[in-house]
């Protein structure tokens, strides 16, 4: 199983993910769509935080459900806690290194009808 080292923009978050690049896909509720998110939902054990908890913040809207992790210093989020998938790390392809995005088979979901979205998926 192949792992991934990943980090923000100024690196002061680091994390590793392993697992197939699967099941990935792009949202476009407006955080997703702005930041340009591309979703993978690992488990949490497969999914390590190399750095300090310290250099993340965490933004939380609607539901609360939904934890939206970020560089406290360049603002880039390389891993979140997706509403749809609470049980689940969502690592940001985006972020991780030696991943050429446009070689990757990317599923769409309909954020801005999330709860039709999620229902039908």
């Amino acid at each position: 199983m192949p792992t991934y080292r990943g980090a923000c923009h100024c690196g002061a978050i680091q994390i590793e993910a392993s697992g197939e690049l699967e099941g990935l896909s792009v949202c476009n509720c407006s955080i997703c769509a702005r930041s340009a998110y591309i979703h993978w939902a690992i488990p949490p054990e497969s999914f390590r935080l190399l750095t300090s908890e310290e250099a993340i913040a965490t933004y939380e809207f609607g539901t609360h459900t939904a934890k939206h992790r970020f560089c406290r210093t360049c603002g880039i989020s390389p891993f979140r806690i997706a509403r749809s998938d609470p049980d689940k790390v969502t690592v940001n392809v985006r972020c991780l290194e030696d991943v050429d995005v446009d070689q990757l088979e990317l599923g769409f979901f309909d954020g801005q009808n999330w709860e039709e979205s999620f229902q039908s998926r």
